[in-house]
């Protein structure tokens, strides 16, 4: 089984400022506002949803194929897809764009200003679903907002069950837009904040929302994340780690442990725990792609996580 996985592909390029930004910034000054901040940790990552979810599922030894538009800057990270063996078949480079781009300053309170460019990314409706032929099981993530409705109609136009996951995107639809994506999906995922959104813009629960869908997976940070299906609920506790470095990419993660679940046919008791685990081991690591594993050691650390095995 193979997985088409829509969403977004993006640099992030990460700095330290190393102080605190309101040592700097005069409240009563706002409207005239002119300040730099020397930053003399920088890092550069390759992010974006979809890339960080297709690395994720390959670790696992999924087969997970990226659709997305990138720009013509895109080469060093079409070369990290390739020394990671991801696949680029799907991925469209549009002329005259960069691919998406996040600046992002972090000072000593972990407080962040961050600069978001969406480059190619909103010509993302210009990929059709059509276009990967074998795939049986789709995610829709954060993208283009056309492209979000396009690919999500796509799915469910040609019978392929998909995650849809609006993630950061979620501010583009109102709660008709989210509804219409929820009797599309066969599945819908989102943190506990963007939960308490859909259930504002929609009038409906999670647990409501299983009505119109097989499940509704909602993560909870450090108190884990709860499956619900029109059968029951499955409380998913979260796996033991060695260290937090940095959170960012961990809901990505999650989702290829989902994917990798779904895809391989186990109960959401399973299908959770991988996603957790995955979520634990990413934590581990600054940036969204730099964790890695064999998968020997993935299913021993399962074990000592969580009492069992899988097969």
């Amino acid at each position: 089984m193979s997985a088409l996985i829509c969403g977004s592909f993006a640099y992030d390029t990460i700095m330290v400022f190393q102080d605190q930004f309101k040592n700097h910034i005069l409240p009563e000054q706002v409207h005239i506002l002119n300040v730099a901040f020397l930053v003399p940790e920088l890092r550069r990552e390759f992010g974006g949803c979809a890339g960080n979810i297709a690395y994720n599922l390959k670790l696992l030894g999924g087969d997970g194929k990226p659709m997305g538009t990138v720009g013509t800057d895109f080469e060093p990270y079409a070369r990290w897809m390739d020394k990671c063996g991801v696949s680029r078949d799907y991925l469209r480079v549009i002329d005259g764009e960069y691919t998406a781009q996040a600046y992002i300053t972090t000072d000593q309170d972990d407080n962040q200003i961050t600069a978001f460019h969406p480059g190619a990314m909103n010509h993302s409706h210009q990929n059709s679903v059509s276009e990967a032929a074998g795939c049986t099981l789709g995610l829709v993530s954060p993208d283009g907002r056309q492209g979000m409705i396009d690919h999500a109609q796509q799915f469910a136009e040609s019978g392929i069950p998909f995650i849809f996951d609006p993630g950061q995107g979620m501010p583009m639809f109102d709660g008709d837009d989210l509804l219409e994506f929820a009797e599309q999906a066969s599945w819908l995922a989102f943190n506990d904040y963007e939960a308490k959104l859909m259930e504002e813009r929609t009038g409906r629960s999670p647990k409501q929302l299983t009505e119109m869908v097989k499940g509704v997976i909602v993560t909870r940070g450090g108190e884990g994340s709860v499956i619900y299906t029109p059968e029951r609920e499955y409380r998913i506790p979260t796996a033991p780690t060695g260290c937090l470095v940095d959170p960012t990419g961990c809901g990505d993660a999650y989702r290829a442990g989902l994917l990798y679940g779904l895809m391989h046919g186990m109960d959401w008791d399973v299908t959770g725990r991988i996603a957790a685990l995955m979520g634990a081991i990413k934590i581990e690591q600054a940036g969204t792609q730099n964790h890695s594993f064999e998968l020997d050691e993935f299913h021993i650390r399962f074990r000592d996580s969580f009492g069992f095995t899988f097969a």
